[in-house]
């Protein structure tokens, strides 16, 4: 049985080294994932300008407006719900995008009809 006291301190700060670099990877490796999903960014369009920029919670997510044009984070609903939820806070959309695209003249027209 080897004792802790016959170890050189020299290895036992190497062992110690690897234990805090393997924790520090493995989590980096866990949460990078989850900080690159909410780092979606949607657009939206106004038909109506905003008098004053604004910055309203809509379903969880921060959105700013600025004129007519409006930014804010996915909040995991589908586009077109949260399009709606916009319409809802800010007034009627006429373009509405996500990182994959633009939505649809049709899903625009609900998005607004929802409202």
């Amino acid at each position: 049985m080897i004792s802790t006291l016959r170890r050189p301190l020299s290895r036992t700060l190497f062992v110690g080294a690897l234990a805090v670099v393997g924790t520090i990877g493995s989590f980096t490796a866990t949460t990078t994932p989850a900080a690159a999903q909410s780092a979606k960014v949607y657009t939206a369009k106004l038909a109506t300008a905003v008098e004053a920029p604004a910055r309203k919670v809509v379903n969880g997510a921060v959105w700013n407006c600025s004129g007519d044009s409006c930014t804010g984070s996915s909040d995991g609903s589908a586009p077109a719900t949260t399009c709606a939820r916009v319409a809802k806070a800010f007034g009627p959309v006429t373009s509405f995008a996500t990182p994959k695209g633009e939505l649809s003249a049709d899903k625009l027209a609900r998005c607004n009809g929802a409202a």
